[in-house]
């Protein structure tokens, strides 16, 4: 027997940490760690100790004798990374006790944002003895995209928060929720009252696509769908018209998958989830039966995950559908992709997608086709959306590498409803720099940094997306969070962090002039409490979508 890390894994490093003889990969700093969709467990030096299983904070570690019937690849996608990366360092990971110097032993930091990069830095802090952490967030609810951007369906990725509790319960840490940089408190007033700021407020923006018909009713965002079927309160009173047989994903990463897995799941699939109530009522009203998602590169290029691909191909009800001609790829270019080295992970995508290449699908099953190399380039209708036409493009060779060129034919999909999923980026935040081409803050191994000289600006930290941009998983975060307040504890040892002009207990005599209705984290498990309770026992909570309820709930 051995244990087999499977599709839910969150890639925080949690397990590989604890392994006694340090058999999980890749681990910080090899090669691979960074752009890793998740940890494997080598099963030639696994001693089936279970301490991976145990604390796994997603659940997603199985004895392989235990697997569920459709995660038994799993075993041999953990096998196949090491014949990929065998490993070559045995030794232990290094030790990351943290501790502040000793004739300085009170540090305070205010972290900005409460999703995953944010508590990733809060749990760093807080395990530092001497250090104070006041967690800033704008919405009365904390986790970000945990809560409002993982899938409904995907409840094991969720659980990640279980961790964070704990974090945010310490004495050490105080939540100061539905509190807006910007409107009810500035950079200089956090300064003012800490040592340092880190800012993770993720990327908050959608990159825009530019096409004519691009802002038709009927054309949105992607990730507005997703925050409104999720129950963020800035989307919850969104329309989305379903009423067509056809919807449109433009893009194929996760986010466009998990919008098409949700359009075409069976209605009554979604109850049992935390999906928000409205768009529960409101799915189950669609006459959406195909969904297209299209790229304009090939299969050899998709940004989704291997567990987001395997997880669509495996919908029961649902079809996944390819064309043999965008699918399967000619003999010259799969050898000029071979040249550059292919991983496991890719080749395994590649299959998935070739085999459901000319697929049909019964007349009682809902499809999802997977579209290659068609670039946008009008939406169309007259006062709403009816169609989308892309270009055609094809792959070519030219010494050894491969090109894409525009064929000059066209296709037009007729359709009411377009998501766009074509990436998101930062956002401007009053006091700190933001580099307009990337979308994310200038910075230094997380130090922010003036956009015009590069120099680090005193005492302001970033992480998560709007520090390295919308890339990786939750668990990419945690990496980027240790690096983050490395670098801060660094320039505290060395003198560089101000002292803060007031006390601690002045920050909130502060905050409760401008913002009357704050929610601490007692006020976050009244409301979590009852999310609980409406849900009546049938599914993990019935979500509040409305801010005002969700103070009056916390007693704020």
């Amino acid at each position: 027997m051995t244990f087999v890390i499977t599709d839910a894994c969150c890639n925080d490093g949690a397990c590989a940490v604890h392994c006694p003889v340090q058999c999980i990969r890749p681990r910080r700093g090899e090669a691979g760690h960074a752009t890793a969709e998740q940890l494997y467990i080598d099963p030639a030096t696994c001693i089936e100790c279970s301490v991976c299983r145990d604390v796994c904070p997603v659940g997603a570690v199985y004895a392989d004798v235990d697997l569920p019937e459709h995660l038994t690849d799993y075993a041999r996608i953990n096998a196949e990374h090491f014949e990929e990366w065998p490993i070559v360092d045995w030794s232990e990971s290094p030790d990351r006790r943290r501790v502040l110097p000793a004739d300085r032993p009170h540090l305070r930091v205010a972290v900005v944002g409460s999703g995953p990069a944010g508590c990733y830095a809060v749990q760093a802090l807080a395990s530092v003895p001497g250090v104070q952490v006041t967690l800033i967030e704008r919405l009365p609810t904390p986790f970000g995209l945990v809560r409002t951007g993982v899938a409904p369906d995907h409840p094991q990725t969720k659980r990640v928060v279980d961790q964070f509790h704990q974090v945010l319960a310490g004495e050490s840490v105080r939540c100061r929720f539905n509190v807006e940089l910007g409107r009810d408190v500035l950079i200089e007033d956090l300064l003012d009252h800490h040592h340092a700021v880190i800012y993770a407020g993720g990327a908050e923006v959608d990159r825009p696509l530019d096409i004519p018909g691009a802002d038709l009713p009927g054309s949105y965002a992607a990730r507005d769908f997703v925050a409104w079927y999720n129950g963020h309160p800035d989307f919850s009173d969104r329309t989305f018209d379903l009423a067509s047989s056809t919807a449109v994903v433009i893009g194929n990463g996760n986010v466009a998958l998990d919008a098409a897995r949700v359009l075409a799941r069976a209605p009554a699939t979604l109850r049992d989830t935390d999906m928000a109530d409205h768009a529960i009522d409101r799915l189950a009203q669609s006459g959406i039966r195909d969904v297209h998602v299209v790229a304009r590169r090939g299969p050899e290029s998709g940004a989704y995950t291997l567990s987001e691909l395997l997880s669509l191909s495996r919908m029961d009800g649902v079809d996944l559908i390819t064309q043999p001609h965008e699918a399967v790829l000619q003999e010259q270019v799969m050898t000029a992709l071979v040249g550059t080295g292919v991983s496991k992970s890719l080749m395994r995508k590649l299959q998935i997608v070739a085999a459901a290449s000319g697929r049909r699908a019964a007349s009682d099953r809902r499809r999802i086709f997977l579209r290659f190399l068609l670039s946008p380039v009008s939406i169309n209708g007259e006062h709403c959306v009816e169609s989308v036409t892309f270009s055609r493009n094809a792959l070519t060779v030219v010494d050894g590498r491969l090109q894409m060129h525009a064929t000059g034919e066209l296709e037009t999909f007729q359709t009411g409803l377009v998501l766009r999923a074509i990436g998101s980026r930062g956002r401007s935040v009053p006091g700190l720099p933001l580099d307009d081409a990337s979308g994310t803050i200038p910075n230094r191994l997380g130090r922010v940094t003036d956009s015009k000289s590069g120099a680090p600006l005193p005492g302001l930290y970033c992480v998560g997306w709007i520090k390295r941009g919308a890339t990786g998983v939750i668990g990419t975060n945690r990496q980027c969070a240790d690096e983050t307040v490395d670098s801060l504890l660094e320039d505290f040892h060395s003198g560089r962090l101000a002292a803060p002009r007031f006390e601690s207990s002045g920050f909130d005599r502060l905050i409760a002039t401008r913002q009357p209705h704050v929610v601490d984290y007692g006020g976050w498990l009244r409301i979590d409490a009852l999310e609980r309770a409406r849900a009546k026992g049938k599914r993990p909570r019935s979500k509040i979508t409305d801010i005002g309820e969700m103070i009056r709930a916390a007693g704020a």
